[in-house]
């Protein structure tokens, strides 16, 4: 893990992707520490204040700081989309090893279903599904880990068919060996880095899928900070009060480069070319 580590910071693009990874999750964590203010407190005579030693970031048409309610707003969406990257990863990957592996018409039968599924938008799809079972994490977790984790399917599926070609694989099916026994001894270990760029990728995917649902309002829900909430509340203030809207996007952006910067940092250390591996 440290020799991995090390070989990520030797890129400037990986070192930039796990300052900035790191940075939003260490901002996460210790935001109610570090915000000078309440983030849902408001407060009639502090509205659409510009930025100033007192409120860095300005406040909001509620008068609420701005600053105190960006470290918070990534709280949700990293918890969130982060639990549904593990569940889309974990049953994602194990099915894909799985059909990879064995291969055949039934192979051939659930890969059409899957391409059939992800022909569908997902946005129109996972308005869908929360329109009909609610907002709040209970449903947007599971919903998110069950449509990206086709997408990991997919992909892992094609590499496990590359692997489920080479000679030791075959060897252990000579030899008589039992699905199961195959998949934990030969597939997962040589697909174990795969799995792990595939899982980073699909979260920075979820995040932004998260902040467009909460933008359209199914997402998170008010006073709760969050940035892809606060874009949407004030965004009629462009041209006046730009410093509403700039700074949560800022966050979003960041964030969402950061964990990409560090996904192909990952890809490239262990040898992995994503573009190649999306295309499977």
């Amino acid at each position: 893990m440290l020799q991995l580590i090390n070989t990520i910071i030797s890129r400037p693009s990986g070192a930039i992707g796990l300052t900035l990874t790191a940075l939003h999750l260490a901002i996460a964590l210790l935001a109610p520490l570090i915000a000078p203010y309440d983030p849902t407190v408001q407060n009639a005579d502090a509205v659409l204040l510009p930025p100033s030693l007192e409120h860095w970031m300005g406040t909001d048409t509620l008068g609420r700081d701005i600053f105190s309610r960006v470290l918070h707003g990534g709280r949700l969406a990293i918890s969130v989309t982060f639990a549904g990257a593990v569940i889309a990863t974990v049953w994602g990957s194990f099915a894909g090893i799985i059909f990879g592996t064995v291969g055949g018409r039934i192979d051939e039968y659930f890969m059409r279903l899957v391409d059939a599924f992800l022909s569908v938008p997902w946005l129109l799809f996972l308005l869908l599904i929360i329109s009909i079972g609610g907002a709040g994490p209970s449903t947007i977790i599971p919903t998110l880990g069950f449509f990206y984790g086709a997408a990991v399917l997919r992909v892992i599926r094609g590499a496990a068919m590359q692997v489920a070609a080479r000679d030791f694989v075959t060897a252990a099916k000579a030899r008589g060996e039992k699905l199961w026994p195959i998949l934990t001894r030969e597939m997962f270990p040589n697909l174990s880095d795969v799995i792990l760029v595939e899982g980073a990728m699909r979260w920075s995917w979820m995040l932004l899928a998260f902040s467009s649902l909460s933008f359209l309002g199914f997402g998170a829900t008010p006073p709760t900070p969050d940035w892809g909430l606060m874009v949407a509340q004030e965004r009629g203030l462009l041209s006046t009060a730009p410093w509403a809207v700039f700074w949560p996007c800022l966050a979003l952006s960041s964030l969402i480069i950061g964990i990409n910067l560090l996904a192909d940092a990952i890809g490239k250390a262990l040898g992995i070319d994503r573009a190649t591996a999306m295309a499977m």
